[in-house]
């Protein structure tokens, strides 16, 4: 009897949650909702603050980044104001943030560096030998 009761609750309390998830599941999404947006602003930024802690980004170039970051924020701000982003809307929002990840990407790799964050570029030693060796070499011919 006992058990008949417990198996009874437990298929109830299954048939409320399936309804509540059917109920969600057939709501119509938000039209402003651009989640997939956010997800890689969030990692762009985090990227881009990597890169300063790191010395891979100078000043210069992390300034930049955050302005280009920016210009992403206020073009999405402009799609959600309607109150809809549009297919259109969604594929520019894109493809400034593939844009904007090329560009992390690329100056976090470049040679330019400032690993002690005195807000100047550093030079790798080895960039200073090679000048002086061609310039002794050129010197002599």
């Amino acid at each position: 009897m006992k058990t008949k009761i417990v198996f009874s609750i437990l298929a109830l309390a299954a048939a409320g949650t399936a309804l509540a998830q059917s109920a969600s599941i057939g709501s119509a999404p938000n039209p402003t909702a651009t989640p997939r947006v956010d997800q890689r602003e969030a990692n762009q930024e985090r990227r881009i603050e990597q890169g300063e802690k790191s010395g891979q980004l100078t000043p210069r170039e992390t300034s930049r980044l955050e302005n280009q970051q920016g210009r992403i924020e206020r073009a999405e701000d402009k799609a959600k104001a309607d109150g809809r982003v549009s297919a259109k809307e969604r594929a520019r929002l894109n493809n400034m943030q593939d844009h904007a990840s090329r560009d992390i990407a690329r100056e976090k790799h470049d040679r330019q560096r400032d690993m002690n964050h005195d807000g100047r570029k550093d030079r790798p030693q080895a960039q200073h030998a090679e000048r002086g060796e061609r310039g002794e070499h050129n010197r002599r011919r």
